[in-house]
């Protein structure tokens, strides 16, 4: 009978070494194959129930067993190879060990050198490793037939890269699960996400995160030191994010084998691959880069070794033979195992060693202590777990279905971030290694199932968690189209409500030529990939856009209050002031998607607009200055009209002849006493573009208008308390009093109350409360502002008969200059308390100098009586207002001052005061007969009667006046006089 063959396949990485073993084992009858990782176990177990059928293949991990009855090849893990098939006498015909070299490694080491010394098949036994194992394996097994296999492409070193620029189908390290998920964040939302593989990943989890990354769903992958294991994909290049780990004892940086047996994922097949380092990891060293690319790595000195032909006589003697030295040189002892440290643990309990007695109690307390510390708590939770069991299969027999059923049932939950679920699935790896083991679990099957969809639930969970948070699909699929290497077509639309849709994606939305990136771009990274999208999607919409804004109506477009001009409701240009306040100048917004030549042509669409606007709003104003053309008279108020856009404030009756001020009425404008304006400016179109103007001159927002219609507005209203100075005169209200008149009413009510008061104060016409659309206690208050003055009507006592005098309106009586403190009078007799007051002291000897001027005949000798006390002026009239009252003719005074020389001189208390009227002086009283005036001056006419106003300031008296005798019919006839 021949001998069997045992052969080792040496080399690095993508040699195809782990593919020839596939295909050896499936030549053969039977087979058994054991893998580092219970991952890849399950990976090569799919493959090989695709060749030969889920009946002839078994998966044997330390949580999972599947095992037909004709199972014929079986995919493991390397601790849970079947002795009896891999050593006993009903041997497979093939049996395999993959990543021999591990046998180096000090913790799980020891299981792979069991394997390597003892493990063999009937025809054919495969080692395949890397070449640092070569001599060693030549020392321990020297049948050993040792064959080098090539690597099957370049791998090369591309040194540091930041991680904005890795590229696509790259696949970046890190050693703890902090790194991790901040690499994949950040690589989100720089690249659009990336998939995670990680050791504490369950198989379904990890299958699902490796399709993400083999579908292209998204190019980067982000992964611990678990896929330097044998996990094939297509990765081109590796990225190292740190150069230490943490080895289960303490920090220490990579070796060199190590880093190689990571970066050799990179380059799959005949492709070449890349590596370098990226993040915040330093630069690889150069001597370990040249070991990487030439694959020279220094010889293994020791396997690491723990002797598996135990003594379980008694506790003490089990843990003497597991201490025995390793028997030959090339052996070394490890790291003492979990389960080592959980004997000496159990070992000090004495209620264990009572039940730890014979060899079969022993052995089921190691049995117990093999229970895999997949929680990995630091604490003593799994020491007790495993003296619990053992306690169980001690007293019992077999483990409390009921105990084993709530513990699986509390990790059948999916709520919690990414550590917990993680947390709770490295729990379900636990119960489902107590679970697959017949011999301590009456009803394996059924918790085994238990078990399985307790941890497909939460690896669903967990998948979905990390494709939530690490996944933008819709920024991966982008960047793949727009990258320029792509010959894909980016499939782009905008809809009718401006929304771009790339590739099926929303990007965002365009409002006129102004793009704005989905609200779900939090970070510039995402930004930028949007815009690109947007850019290439845009790039025949924005000059249709510009195609239609010029063939537009003007009923498209829009001004708003703070200047700006819309299209269709989307902002795309605004008003700047101009030369003049009536020609603005249009600005188009900036957009990276219009050129120059496009800007210019949206300007120029714009500019018709604006003129249009103003042509059709303001063309009232326009028809005056054509008009006034030919007569030259008239073009200095047209441009004055024109430079203040319709209204000039101001007393205009007063700057221009009456034979201008009929002219201008001719072609449409009035020079009325508060303004110089065109009525028709006052329209609400008007009145709105004119305040535009005048708010964009001094580039503030436009002020609030009133409702159209309105005709009064309360000055200390929120609408005109908003007004800056100057705004309520520009656009055509007249304040008075407590009321903004719009100017049109002002002026027409003012002209009629001159035209009625031009003599004297006449009744109030009743209708004025409905044009003010004011109450009545309001219309002295809002005469008084416009210039005139209210004599309440008469009340007439109980025992008086006849009419009553109605309300009157007047004009305001000018208010009088203060003379100057001329000193004491001759006589130095007082005139009254009221002149006393108002002029004052004279000095002491201060006299008055003679009257020897020739003063005129007085205008006036008829004597009125003092004015009563409900005539007297409410408030002084402007001056503007004043100016414009008519002056009747007086007639000359009857008596001749000039031919009274040498009368007597005037008695104190004279008959002109301060008033104007008989007896103004501070005492009042009527004047009497006093003779000549003191001398023969002419005075000419007196200042009390003159000055605007007039006439206009006279009132009906009737004051009883002070008479020696009261039948004198003079003094009656005095008294009713009008003065």
């Amino acid at each position: 009978m021949f001998e069997a063959r045992v052969r080792a396949i040496l080399g690095p990485t993508n040699t195809g070494k782990t593919h020839l073993a596939m295909e050896r084992m499936l030549a053969h009858s039977s087979g058994i194959i054991g893998f580092p990782l219970r991952l890849l176990a399950r990976e090569n177990y799919d493959r090989m129930v695709a060749k030969k059928g889920e009946k002839n293949v078994a998966l044997i991990t330390g949580e999972e067993k599947i095992i037909p009855p004709d199972a014929k090849w079986f995919a493991c893990t390397v601790e849970a190879m079947p002795l009896d098939i891999a050593v006993g006498r009903g041997r497979a015909e093939f049996v395999a060990v993959d990543e021999i070299q591990l046998c180096a490694d000090p913790d799980r080491g020891h299981i792979f050198t069991d394997r390597l010394l003892n493990a063999r098949g009937m025809v054919e036994t495969m080692f395949m490793g890397a070449e640092t194992v070569r001599h060693l394996l030549q020392r321990l097994v020297p049948q050993v037939e040792i064959e080098s296999r090539p690597r099957l492409s370049q791998l090369t070193h591309t040194g540091f890269t930041k991680l904005g620029r890795l590229p696509p189908r790259s696949a970046v390290v890190a050693f703890s699960a902090g790194e991790v998920y901040a690499i994949a964040e950040a690589i989100r939302r720089r690249r659009g996400g990336c998939a995670v593989v990680m050791g504490r990943l369950s198989p379904r989890t990890r299958n699902a995160q490796v399709k993400l990354y083999q579908d292209r769903e998204v190019d980067f992958l982000v992964a611990t030191d678990a896929i330097g294991m044998g996990l094939n994909m297509d990765v081109d290049h590796v990225a190292f994010a740190s150069l230490n780990k943490f080895d289960g004892h303490a920090p220490r940086a990579l070796n060199a084998q190590e880093a190689a047996q990571i970066a050799g994922r990179a380059g799959r097949g005949m492709r070449d691959g890349s590596f370098g380092s990226t993040g915040d990891c330093i630069p690889l060293p150069e001597d370990m880069v040249e070991k990487i690319e030439g694959h020279q790595f220094e010889p293994l000195q020791a396997l690491a070794w723990r002797n598996s032909n135990l003594d379980f006589t008694s506790v003490d003697a089990l843990l003497d033979s597991l201490a025995a030295p390793p028997p030959s040189a090339g052996l070394a002892k490890g790291h003492d195992a979990t389960d080592h440290i959980t004997l000496n643990m159990l070992a000090r309990e004495s209620d264990i060693r009572r039940l730890a007695a014979g060899r079969g109690r022993v052995g089921a307390l190691w049995e117990a202590c093999q229970v895999p510390d997949f929680r990995k708590l630091a604490d003593d939770s799994h020491t007790k777990l495993c003296g619990r069991i053992f306690r169980h299969m001690a007293e019992d027999g077999a483990l409390p279905e009921d105990w084993l059923a709530a513990q699986i049932a509390n990790t059948a939950n999916t709520e919690g971030d990414l550590d917990t679920l993680m947390a709770r699935l490295s729990g379900i790896r636990t119960w489902s290694y107590i679970a697959a083991r017949a011999d301590w679990v009456k009803n394996a099957a059924e918790f085994q199932a238990q078990a399985r969809a307790a941890e497909d639930m939460v690896s669903d969970a967990l998948h979905e968690r990390l494709t939530q948070r690490f996944v933008d699909r819709r920024a991966a699929q982008l960047i793949r189209r727009l990258d320029p290497a792509s010959e894909e077509d980016l499939l782009s639309a905008v809809t009718r409500q401006g929304d771009v849709i790339v590739e099926g994606h929303n990007v965002g939305r365009v409002e006129g030529f102004i793009f704005h990136p989905d609200a779900t771009a939090e970070d510039e990274e995402t930004r930028k990939l949007v815009l690109r999208a947007a850019r290439r999607a845009l790039r025949e919409e924005m000059p249709r856009r510009v195609a239609a804004l010029e063939i537009g109506k003007s009923e498209a477009f829009s001004l708003t209050a703070d200047h700006k001009i819309l299209w269709d409701g989307a902002d795309i240009a605004r008003l700047r002031a101009g030369a003049e306040p009536s020609k603005p100048v249009v600005e188009v917004l900036p957009s990276e998607f219009l050129d120059s030549a496009q800007r210019e042509r949206v300007r120029l669409r714009l500019s018709n607009f604006i003129e249009g606007t103003l042509a059709k709003d303001l063309s009232s104003i326009a028809a005056v200055e054509k008009k006034a053309e030919d007569d030259n008279t008239l073009r200095g108020p047209a441009f004055m009209l024109r430079e203040s856009l319709g209204i000039r404030p101001g007393n205009s009756k007063a700057h221009f002849p009456q034979e201008v001020q009929a002219k201008l009425k001719t072609i449409g404008a009035r020079a009325g006493r508060y303004a110089l304006y065109v009525p028709e400016a006052l329209k609400p179109r008007a009145m709105a573009m004119r305040a535009q103007l005048w708010a964009l001159s001094r580039n503030i927002p436009t002020p609030e208008l009133p409702a159209p219609g309105l005709v009064s507005l309360a000055a200390d209203g929120v609408t005109a308390l908003s007004w800056l100075p100057g705004f309520a005169e520009t656009i055509g209200w007249v304040p008075a009093g407590p009321l903004l008149l719009r100017l049109d009413v002002a002026e027409r009510i003012s002209g009629e109350l001159s035209y009625l008061t031009r003599r004297a104060p006449s009744p109030l016409p009743p209708e004025i409360l409905g044009r003010f659309a004011i109450k009545g206690e309001m219309v002295p208050l809002v005469l008084a502002g416009l210039g005139f003055r209210v004599i309440e009507a008469e009340v007439l006592g109980e025992d008086v008969q006849g009419p009553t005098r109605p309300m009157m309106v007047a004009w305001q009586r000018p208010a009088q200059p203060e003379r100057n403190n001329r000193g004491p009078r001759r006589d130095q007799q007082p005139r009254g308390e009221g002149a006393a007051a108002e002029r004052g002291p004279r000095r002491d000897g201060d006299a008055r100098p003679p009257r020897n001027r020739d003063r005129g005949p007085r205008r006036d000798a008829t004597v009125a009586p003092a004015a009563p006390a409900e005539a007297a002026p409410s408030e002084a009239a402007p001056s503007e207002a004043s100016a414009e009252a008519p002056r009747p003719e007086r007639e000359p005074r009857r008596d001749d001052r000039n031919n009274n020389r040498n009368a007597k001189p005037r008695a104190p208390g004279g008959a002109f005061g301060k008033t104007g009227g008989p007896g103004g002086g501070g005492g009042g009283g009527g004047r009497e007969d006093r003779g000549p005036r003191r001398d023969d001056r002419d005075r000419g006419p007196r200042r009390d009667d003159r000055g605007p106003g007039g006439p206009e300031t006279r009132v009906y008296h009737q004051d009883s006046v002070k008479v020696a005798d009261e039948d004198n019919p003079f003094a009656k006839l005095a008294a009713l006089k009008l003065k």
